[in-house]
């Protein structure tokens, strides 16, 4: 590990000493500061909230907005907490799991599970839950920065899945553990590059939309299962959630199932709206206007 990754992972360490209560409140603090400095992730925010919340009128929206930024703060501190505290620590912070059988009947019925883990809450510690019960390989892509790797490696220990690159080698891995009876996860959310999609709705707006989660359940018969790790209020620690998946994720037609897979993430984020990284730019495409490129006035709060 380089000497000034390491001083960041000692960060990491100080400030999982700290309550979750407290963690929670600095994010908090940086998510309000984000918005009153009209940030970009606060400029997205708000317009991803006027697409997906039209019907809400603007006081309610800014309201909303103002939420879902002290999330975002909450979600970047408690990344720390939970990095530095490590997978024990981290373990002892779940205080409920619904849905908890779904996952179990799916480990026993040999058939493989992928598990669709949208964008909501707090991802890091859902990897913990996940690996506690079976191992795992996770589709991603390298970080920029490539001394963050060693970093990743180091803080996630002995629940660390298997990272799976977003290339051809890496899916023929996914396919060979899911026909093994292993369990994978994706990010059902992760925007395709351009051509590598189908367009379906996204709380009533067009998204472009991965293939790969669904082309897995179609060719390999898996089960397919949504979950996320809930920030509960007043820094109590996390409920996880298991969903079943929408009928018409694993169709052979790809605009059927993508249109089954945001449903799937929606029914998530409907359970903790303001948790969601709202921030991301969701709602583009090279041959479609750029939502993003107005600033809403609702960031003006």
């Amino acid at each position: 590990m380089r000497p000034d990754i390491y001083v960041l992972y000692l960060l990491l360490r100080l400030v999982s000493l700290l309550p979750l209560r407290t963690v929670h409140a600095i994010g908090a603090w940086i998510g309000r500061r984000s918005l009153r400095s009209k940030s970009r992730s606060a400029r997205y925010t708000a317009t991803n909230l006027r697409l997906t919340r039209p019907e809400l009128a603007a006081d309610a929206r800014e309201a909303l907005l103002r939420q879902t930024m002290e999330e975002e703060g909450k979600g970047a501190t408690e990344i720390a907490a939970i990095w530095g505290g490590g997978s024990d620590k981290a373990l002892g912070l779940v205080r409920e799991v619904v849905g908890g059988e779904l996952f179990e009947a799916a480990l026993a019925s040999g058939k493989g599970v992928i598990i669709a883990a949208p964008h909501l809450g707090c991802w890091e510690l859902l990897n913990y839950w996940l690996c506690s019960k079976t191992p795992m390989a996770i589709l991603y892509r390298p970080p920029r920065i490539q001394a963050i790797e060693a970093l990743l490696r180091k803080v996630r220990g002995k629940l660390a899945p298997e990272q799976v690159r977003a290339e051809g080698a890496g899916v023929r891995t996914l396919f060979k553990r899911l026909g093994a009876g292993g369990t994978v996860g994706i990010l059902p959310d992760q925007k395709p590059r351009e051509g590598e999609g189908e367009f379906a709705p996204f709380f009533g707006v067009d998204a472009l939309t991965m293939v790969l989660l669904p082309r897995l359940a179609s060719r390999t018969g898996a089960t397919v299962l949504f979950s996320f790790a809930e920030r509960l209020p007043e820094g109590q620690g996390f409920r996880i959630h298991v969903l079943p998946a929408p009928e018409g994720v694993a169709d052979a037609d790809m605009k059927v199932a993508c249109a089954a897979l945001n449903r799937g993430v929606q029914q998530c984020v409907e359970l903790a709206f303001p948790q969601y990284q709202w921030h991301y730019k969701r709602f583009t495409a090279h041959d479609r206007p750029d939502p993003y490129k107005v600033s809403p006035s609702a960031t003006a709060g």
